[in-house]
């Protein structure tokens, strides 16, 4: 089984980005857990990070054909973006969202998720362990 990870705009800053908020593990920590995760899940993973919402949509059209399953983090594209939307719904592949805050806790206009809408699961405010179970979830159900 193949896994797309996408991560949008300021992930690549975790560590750094409000910590009070996202924590204080790096990108470079997300990157390592994605690596332990496939290898204790028996699956391979994808990463893959952009700050351009054009870029996102393209990885999500790449996919088609490629891989089983998409774990995204849409990051602030979530609350914005019907292109992404639109290409995961164009894809049709299992897809996972994943928020490293409890975004419902959050300012109102964080709890709008137009990806959300194209993914049978929403995990949040579960930190980078969210990734790891959104991985586990794609593997049970798919793999």
């Amino acid at each position: 089984m193949k896994i797309l990870v996408i991560n949008g705009p300021n992930l690549n800053m975790l560590g750094v980005r409000e910590p009070g908020i996202y924590g204080s593990r790096s990108f470079a920590d997300l990157l390592r857990l994605l690596d332990e995760t496939a290898r204790s899940e028996g699956v391979e993973v994808e990463q893959f990070q952009s700050n351009h919402e054009g870029d996102l949509v393209d990885k999500i059209q790449w996919a088609w054909g490629k891989v089983d399953g998409i774990v995204i983090n849409p990051a602030a594209y979530t609350h914005t973006s019907v292109a992404i939307l639109d290409a995961l719904k164009a894809v049709s592949i299992p897809a996972v969202e994943v928020h490293i805050s409890d975004v419902d806790a959050r300012e109102p206009f964080r709890q709008i998720s137009y990806a959300g809408m194209a993914c049978e699961k929403t995990i949040k405010g579960r930190g980078l362990e969210g990734y790891r179970e959104a991985i586990a979830y794609l593997k049970e159900r798919y793999g």
